[in-house]
């Protein structure tokens, strides 16, 4: 398995993880809104299909390793997305729409499989608008992932801005102009 995001079609990111199980605990950090806010965004999730997603992020605090926001993403410094579940079976299937509330069409779909004693996660992002977005989107997931991987694992995190930079340069040189291909390698 490859930790770097593969782009799947030309509006579709990929990224996998196998991560410490059970499968109930992997669903509680992507469902609980304290748990979730740990690693990605906290905010109320009303668990059912049409149920209202609320994501409130403050990257720059979800490690001890606290960093200012960049300029560039200055406007998404302590920003609320709102969106809707679209599909709901726990604990193996969540789907949702992704900052429905500021125009996007795109949705999240995180899917969980037992693997004896862990959990492999996978995490499709779909709709993405265009190469800028999937570039941004995939290195914020994997920065995300990787906070979530370690808060499973019981490690500390890197900061999630210098982390993100990377990320984000490598996906930048790894996902194709054109929009489609591996963006793995």
């Amino acid at each position: 398995m490859n930790d770097y995001g593969v782009v799947t079609d030309p509006t579709t990111l990929r990224l996998e993880r196998l991560l410490p199980g059970p499968i109930e605990r992997v669903w509680s950090y992507l469902t609980d809104p304290e748990k979730r806010g740990k690693w990605l965004a906290s905010g109320p999730m009303e668990l059912r299909v049409g149920g209202r997603v609320e994501h409130t992020f403050d990257n720059s605090h979800l490690t001890n390793v606290h960093e200012p926001t960049p300029e560039k993403y200055k406007q998404y410094e302590r920003v609320t997305f709102i969106g809707r579940v679209t599909r709901f079976e726990p604990p193996h299937v969540l789907s949702y729409t992704w900052a429905e509330s500021w125009g996007s069409d795109s949705e999240v779909t995180f899917e969980l499989t037992p693997r004896g004693d862990q959990v492999f996660l996978a995490l499709t992002h779909r709709r993405l608008v265009d190469r800028a977005a999937m570039v941004n989107v995939a290195g914020g997931w994997h920065t995300h992932l990787g906070i979530l991987a370690d808060l499973l694992n019981g490690r500390d995190s890197p900061g999630f801005w210098s982390t993100h930079a990377k990320l984000e340069a490598e996906y930048e040189k790894r996902i194709p102009s054109a929009g489609h291909g591996r963006a793995g390698g």
